[in-house]
């Protein structure tokens, strides 16, 4: 280690300090009374599985979750797989004692930590949290994966496009990339122990059934969305009576100006960091809202090749998810520059702002935001919302469509109501009714309050269910990566 004598006993203290497993067999108290998320069992596949020898590379924006994730793969390596625990080492990369340090060096100085040798007949696990704050470090993790065959190499950070775009450019056929978004409705619904308020159903969708759930007490089951939409993204703040009295004092200290003051400059060299918070704020006041470059720059007086390189940035924090635009036939416009903007995770609003209640105006918005939430990590080219002209001054528009990718033409497609307004006057859905007949679509799903039922027209099926219901469909059939063809 290329540190003074004294920096170095510092450094080994830590380490220690780091892996309390290597003395007692077991990672922290804390940390091992907190439930684990419902993607562990996923990403523990992931990290046991030593057939495919690759790096496994965990992404995801702050206080999501990871660290505790990789504390819980820790215990469960050494509880369920035996794994002699000082053949387990964790690193916090961001340690500022290890400032400048190769990977290589501190895994070195982890073995001489712990007391044992490493030898190439043993099996190891190894631990980088928040890697990204290494420069360079997907050029030693490469190195890494070849030099040492016995060694299951795991990395976590929070800056998304940086570690994507590196383990892309330098790590093909030697990273696996895992992604762990912000706390889901579904697993939120499954902390709070309100499975309850829910039971298993069944839909018909085009002569096939499908497996839905119903709410049993639709009223309750909102009282817990809004606590969701609220507090909810973030496990700690979700869980914490405390936290929720001033969750800006977490959520946007802690957290977005982290992000905002010393994750993107540091990694992206941005300069002007007030503006860059403005414009965030701005955007989060708004989500769900329609936009484009032009509106933006007028709005916020910021020129568009900057605004793009902004919102470029959020997105590679996982704070806003940009929804692109498609018309009346599921089709990209060519000149078009509008899209709607979604945050990542609603309860950020929260913490900007101030909590919202049933009777705000923004709480249909902050709805449909919480639903897009559990959409974000199958999101991709193929999933958008379709708007146009119907006539001279008309507009259509539809929430949620999925299209084929084989056929360009679309599958499915999802209205987003905070009322039951239009489960007792569907003929008012005129733009979902025109974006069907035009498709050939014989069936849509619509949300609502609280009701729920199949409603047949001359032009469709409707199948109504309220919208904390789908966010609960959505959130668990993104965690098990199920894909129906009706938007759930």
């Amino acid at each position: 280690m290329f540190l003074s004598e004294s920096a170095e006993k510092l450094a080994i203290k830590r380490l220690i300090l780091d892996n309390p497993w290597w003395k007692n067999a077991s990672i922290r108290a804390d940390y091992k009374a907190m439930e684990a998320r419902s993607y562990m069992d996923i990403f523990f596949g992931l990290v046991k599985n030593l057939r495919v020898h690759r790096s496994i590379i965990l992404m995801g924006p702050r206080r999501v979750g990871k660290t505790v994730m990789l504390y819980h793969t820790i215990q469960r390596l050494i509880d369920a797989e035996g794994i002699e625990p000082k053949n387990i080492i964790y690193i916090s990369v961001d340690t500022p004692i290890y400032n400048g340090i190769l990977l290589e060096e501190l895994m070195n100085a982890a073995f001489v930590s712990s007391g044992k040798a490493y030898t190439p007949e043993e099996q190891y696990y190894v631990f980088f949290d928040e890697v990204q704050y290494l420069k360079h470090w997907e050029v030693s993790m490469k190195t890494l994966v070849d030099a040492y065959p016995n060694v299951r190499f795991v990395a976590s950070g929070s800056a998304a496009a940086a570690l994507k775009k590196s383990s892309i450019e330098s790590g093909a056929g030697r990273f696996t990339d895992f992604s762990l978004p912000p706390l889901t409705f579904y697993e939120y619904v499954r902390l709070r122990h309100c499975e309850e308020l829910l039971r298993e159903s069944q839909l018909t969708w085009n002569g096939n059934i499908v497996h839905s759930f119903e709410p049993k007490d639709p009223e309750r089951l909102n009282e817990v969305f809004l606590d969701y939409i609220n507090y909810g993204g973030y496990p700690e703040v979700a869980f914490n009576k405390e936290l929720q009295n001033d969750p800006g004092q977490y959520i946007r200290h802690d957290i977005i100006d982290k992000v905002l003051l010393r994750d993107l400059p540091s990694l992206y060299g941005i300069s002007d960091v007030q503006e860059l918070n403005s414009f965030f704020a701005m955007i989060a006041f708004h989500s769900g809202g329609e936009f484009s470059y032009e509106s933006l720059a007028q709005n916020t007086g910021v020129k568009k090749e900057t605004l793009r390189k902004y919102l470029e940035y959020f997105e590679a924090a996982f704070l806003l998810k940009k929804i692109n635009r498609m018309d009346n036939t599921a089709k990209r416009y060519q000149r078009d520059h509008y899209f709607k903007l979604y945050l990542t995770n609603p309860s950020l609003r929260c913490a900007l702002f101030l909590p919202i209640t049933m009777q705000d105006d923004e709480i249909g918005t902050m709805a449909e935001t919480a639903v897009f939430a559990q959409w974000m990590p199958r999101l991709d080219a193929n999933i958008g919302y379709a708007s146009w002209r119907e006539g001279r001054k008309a507009m259509g528009e539809v929430d949620i469509v999925g299209v084929n990718p084989a056929r360009q033409r679309p599958d499915w497609a999802v209205e987003l109501k905070w009322t039951d307004r239009f489960y007792d006057n569907p003929n008012e859905l005129k733009s979902l009714r025109s974006f069907m007949e035009t498709n050939g679509l014989t069936q849509a799903l619509v949300t609502t309050l609280t009701k729920r039922g199949l409603i047949s027209l001359g032009w469709g099926n409707l199948h109504f269910m309220p919208t904390a219901c789908y966010a609960y469909i959505v959130g668990r059939n993104t965690l098990f990566r199920t894909k129906d063809e009706m938007g759930l």
